[in-house]
């Protein structure tokens, strides 16, 4: 190979781990491989539209990572621009995280490259049970399923890639797009500083728990007066109303 090819392909490599393709010229052989064979072979991926390699406008790699010679991440990439400024943009990675043909984690891009969603299958039973959401390229909310039954019983809401709060259904009353929770988590530095739990189903908090040692470390900083504290008790109650609408 030539000292100009092996720059050539080196570029594809660097372009294709930094989320951009590599169109292969007429002379190349890159082609061959541009195939969807791996995730069950079809050509339209296991996601959703942004996986399908047959619109117009994409192109399809995929690779093996484990070196059991069958491949286990597929990319889509959608062709932007013309002429000089033509560039691949990856929109679509699913992989097979267990090698048994099937994916697993499933990630969508937008058309600049940034995230958008991942969904990911953690118990292989072949439904995914995780979902990311992200916006600008950075997580705003997870939901999950936990007890691996088809529907969503947590959800997870986060601010500059830190958790600020969580809903969850404990007793399993959301279905499909109806969402039914019954306890409210508020977290500051990681932590769960209050929990609200809705105890007779009619979607209102009526038990408030807080975090003792957070609150006695709050006070000692901040100095809380016997004032604020009432002032504290009020703006739980307000909390409460907002929870339940």
């Amino acid at each position: 190979m030539t000292g100009a090819c092996r720059s050539r392909w080196a570029l594809c490599l660097l372009l294709l781990w930094g989320g951009l393709g590599c169109k292969s010229g007429p002379e190349g052989k890159a082609g061959e491989n541009i195939r969807a064979t791996a995730l069950g072979g079809d050509a339209r991926g296991s996601g959703n539209e942004r996986c399908d390699a047959t619109k117009p406008d994409r192109e399809v790699t995929e690779y093996d990572t484990s070196g059991d010679n069958i491949p286990d991440v597929r990319k889509v990439f959608l062709s932007m621009g013309m002429g000089v400024e033509t560039r691949l943009v990856m929109i679509c990675r699913e992989t097979d995280v267990n090698a048994d043909g099937k994916k697993d984690v499933i990630r969508y891009f937008d058309n600049d490259g940034r995230s958008v969603r991942e969904e990911a299958d953690r118990n292989f039973d072949g439904r995914m049970d995780v979902a990311q959401i992200f916006q600008d390229g950075q997580i705003v909310r997870k939901e999950l399923d936990t007890n691996h039954d088809g529907n969503i019983d947590a959800k997870i809401f986060f601010e500059d890639g830190k958790p600020q709060r969580a809903e969850r259904d404990l007793s399993g009353r959301s279905k499909g797009a109806v969402w039914q929770p019954d306890r409210w988590e508020y977290y500051e530095d990681g932590k769960i500083v209050r929990m609200g739990t809705d105890l007779d189903g009619d979607s209102r908090v009526d038990r408030w728990d807080r975090n003792a040692a957070h609150k006695t470390k709050h006070q000692s900083v901040e100095g809380v007066a016997d004032g604020d504290e009432a002032g504290g008790e009020e703006e739980e109650a307000e909390e409460q109303g907002d929870d339940a609408s």
